[in-house]
């Protein structure tokens, strides 16, 4: 069964707030498989003014940091569990990252993560985003969550 969440699920779903939330809809959701999510990229957003002021292109580490995002969302819908103030989400590891397209204002993300492996709070991924059925990146990602004292 698949499960769409609109942003007041998702903001049940991640601690990340604006100018830092980096997931607007998800799409497809497959506990313990996988999630389908977009990032809608607008003229907008804070990054665009200084990267780059006469070509805005979205930064890689923010496409790898949505990926993330929408990484967490399956992780806690996975262990069937919503993140408080004690829940940290860490990355853990980012393997064979590779880009292929710039991301522009008006482009439209489409993150695509797959669960390879997940055990005692640590958990692997196979991640992609494209615009327009054009691969933008890709990368594995390894990500854990963490109680906070």
């Amino acid at each position: 069964m698949t499960t769409k969440l609109d942003i007041h699920e998702i903001l049940k779903r991640l601690p990340h707030r604006y100018p830092f939330l980096l997931v607007d809809r998800v799409l497809e959701l497959e506990k313990g498989v996988r999630i389908k999510a977009v990032k809608n990229v607008t003229i907008n957003e804070p990054f665009f003014p200084g990267h780059f002021p006469h070509r805005p292109v979205m930064p890689g580490v923010l496409m790898l940091e949505a990926l993330a995002q929408a990484a967490a969302i399956l992780s806690f819908e996975t262990a069937g569990q919503l993140p408080d103030e004690k829940t940290v989400y860490y990355f853990a590891g980012i393997d064979g990252a590779r880009f292929k397209r710039p991301v522009e204002p008006g482009d439209q993300l489409v993150m695509e993560v797959n669960l390879l492996r997940a055990k005692a709070g640590i958990y692997k991924y196979a991640a992609r985003a494209s615009v327009d059925g054009e691969l933008a990146v890709e990368a594995e990602l390894m990500c854990a969550t963490r109680r906070l004292p």
